[in-house]
Formats: structure tokens, C-alpha cells, sequence
């Protein structure tokens, strides 16, 4: 993947091609806050007909970030320095990630998020750490 454009900054989450192949769609992320979604395909099952858990700790990884560069309009990226899961159910349907910046400073991000089922069941939560890194220059 190319570096975004400065002026694609906001649209970068679009450009990831794992993000693209897993289908998962931002729908906002803004003011430290975020929400991703993801609807379930057979590709991305497992052995007991759930999402697999490296697609839910996926949604919360990079729901947390999300949230963490929304703090900054977007004009760095975040790195994962920690990611702590509990998984609680199997996660089947549709699946909503919410992320939020508990704190941060100008160099690291402590962040939770949990994702949801269709019926607003909690299907796994986290917390992480992210440090704030400029984005890559454009070509």
C-alpha cells in the first residue's frame, strides 16, 4: 500500500487492502470515538460457524486506532504497542465495533472497545495502547 495523500487522510482507513478484504466499513470516527462494522461471510468462519476470533480482534484493534488518530483530524497514524481481549461469546451475524481514547497524550493513546452482535450482545472487549507516529510522506 501506498502512503495516503495529506489531503486523503481521513480516507485512508478505505486504502487498507486486509480492511477492504475483510469487507469492514468505518462509520464514523471522530472526537476520540469510533464505529466499524463487518457483516458475516463464510470466508470469514470458523470451525463452529462463527466470525473468526482474528477477524473480531481485528475490528478492535483497528476500531481503537481509529479513535486514537480522530484526536488529531487524522494527521498522524497509530501504531499498537498493547492488546488485551476477552472474547465472551461467539460472534455471528453482523458485527459492530465501538472504540473510544480513555486518555491520551502527544505520543500515546489508552483506549477500549467492545463488538456487538446484530441483538447488541457484547461478543468480545479490549483495551490497547497506540503510539501516535507522523504519517508516511506521500509520493
Amino acid at each position: 500500500m501506498k502512503p495516503a495523500a495529506a489531503d486523503e487522510r481521513r480516507n485512508v482507513f478505505g486504502r487498507v487492502p486486509f480492511m477492504r478484504l475483510l469487507g469492514a466499513r468505518r462509520e464514523f470516527s471522530a472526537a476520540g470515538r469510533a464505529r466499524l462494522v463487518i457483516d458475516e461471510r463464510a470466508e470469514l468462519g470458523n470451525v463452529i460457524g462463527a466470525l473468526h476470533g482474528g477477524v473480531v480482534v481485528t475490528l478492535l484493534d483497528v476500531v481503537m486506532a481509529s479513535a486514537a488518530v480522530s484526536l488529531f483530524d487524522f494527521e498522524r497514524t497509530a501504531v499498537t504497542l498493547n492488546l488485551n481481549t476477552s472474547f465472551l461469546q461467539p460472534g455471528r451475524g453482523a458485527l459492530t465495533a465501538d472504540g473510544e481514547v480513555l486518555r491520551h497524550d502527544d505520543s500515546v493513546a489508552w483506549c477500549c472497545a467492545r463488538v456487538t452482535d446484530a441483538g447488541g450482545s457484547v461478543v468480545a472487549q479490549a483495551q490497547g495502547s497506540f503510539r501516535y507516529l507522523p504519517l508516511p510522506p506521500a509520493d
